[in-house]
């Protein structure tokens, strides 16, 4: 499996796992659900949720490196 950048829309992210979807939302983006949200990028929604994006990169390609 490839790794994820920030760059990469919410919704491409929810495609290559579906397993991203609660860690989405455990690190406090419950808006991922909304078709708004889909076009954004990981980076932005992050930023918007103060949350930095690196870090949930990072979370994001330990899980998918377990799969």
């Amino acid at each position: 499996m490839s790794q994820i950048n920030k760059e990469m829309l919410i919704g491409e992210l929810i495609m290559v796992d579906e397993g991203i979807y609660p860690i989405l939302v455990g690190a406090g983006m419950h808006c991922v659900g909304c078709p708004a949200s889909q076009a954004e990028s990981l980076e932005e929604a992050a930023y918007v949720h103060g949350i930095d994006p690196d870090d949930l990169v990072e979370e994001i390609n330990t899980y998918l490196a377990t799969r």
